[in-house]
């Protein structure tokens, strides 16, 4: 077995399509991260030409020369019937840390337990980067049968946003991400979370738009966009990836009507799941900050999914005691 860097597009993504491909770790995905001026590598234990696990790592660059290495939904592979290969990778992600002065690697896997982890070396991580849970709605049901086991408030409102004109369009155009953009704006302020740079979406947009993997859905009244979210859709799945509404219209329940139209859209490709993209956790209590976007997610049904969460291993202890401590992690 050897460690080698993949050059070839084609190869990659077959075989993360061949094991629940994440669009985190898709190539184009890379693409975009390298877009966004950061330093990517595409590895894979290779065993006679044939992959056995794959691990798309993204370099973050923090102060006084440092870095951290993060490797979203991955690594991918079977880690139950080869742990080996993973300690592999590990190893080499390893020696890319060392040229890096990284400090730490992050993951948040959809595969293995924690203990199968923390014998590779890794430990849980404070806060999470990506959802640790989800919603998975199997799209092999029918429409009437995906209607049929919603919460009937959820379907009254998806019927009364047509009812009430409001219209939901699809687009990969980039000026659309202006109006998205201000919607954002509007709906970070009020629910107090951060969100990314402008540019980080047009980007989105329009590197993995142009190659048929995420689509911005507009939901519009009388003209004006008043919801909006990007949806991926990679291999078996759709994701909801970013919204955001406009308070003023939230009588006309437009995020029902478009979350139901990706949803449609998802099962016209022919994928199996539309992932909702993160909920608060089973034991969260009512003040949880995504108590609301829970509520309205299980509106329309689906199966709770609970990955391992976001784990990191750390190469500089000190320096990585020092920078949870500065970002309030302990």
């Amino acid at each position: 077995m050897e460690i080698k860097k993949v050059r070839d597009k084609d190869v990659w993504d077959s075989f993360i399509l061949k094991h629940h491909a994440h669009l985190l770790q898709s190539w184009r995905w890379g693409e975009f991260q390298e877009k966004c001026g950061r330093q990517v590598w595409r590895l894979a234990v290779v065993d006679n030409n044939e992959f056995l696990a794959v691990a798309q790592v993204i370099k973050y660059n923090l102060p006084l020369g440092k870095s951290y290495l993060y490797c979203p939904r991955g690594s991918m592979g079977d880690l139950a019937s080869q742990p080996a290969d993973y300690q592999l990778l590990f190893d080499k992600i390893k020696e890319i840390a060392r040229r890096e002065k990284a400090v730490f690697l992050r993951i948040d896997p959809e595969i293995g337990d924690i203990g199968t982890w923390k014998k590779i070396g890794f430990k849980s991580a404070k806060k999470q980067t990506q959802p640790k849970d989800t919603l998975f709605l199997d799209l092999t049901k029918s429409e009437e049968e995906l209607l049929a086991g919603m919460h009937h408030k959820a379907r009254y409102n998806i019927r009364l946003a047509g009812r009430k004109g409001v219209a939901i369009r699809q687009s990969v155009d980039t000026g659309d991400v202006d109006k998205f953009y201000a919607l954002m704006e509007a709906t970070t302020e009020r629910d107090k979370f951060s969100a990314h740079p402008r540019e980080y979406y047009r980007q989105q947009v329009e590197i993995l738009g142009k190659n048929d993997l995420v689509e911005l859905f507009l939901a519009e009244y009388k003209g004006e966009v008043i919801a909006a979210a990007i949806i991926s859709f990679l291999g078996g799945r759709a994701i909801y990836l970013h919204g955001a509404s406009s308070y003023e219209h939230r009588r006309l329940m437009a995020p029902h009507l478009l979350q139901w139209e990706a949803i449609k859209e998802a099962k016209k490709r022919g994928l199996q799941y539309y992932d909702f993209g993160g909920i608060a956790p089973a034991d969260a209590d009512k003040n949880h900050p995504w108590s609301g976007i829970t509520r309205f997610k299980q509106g329309f049904s689906g199966e709770e999914k609970n990955w391992v969460g976001a784990l990191e291993l750390a190469y500089q202890p000190g320096w990585y005691w020092g920078y949870n401590f500065l970002r309030g992690r302990w």
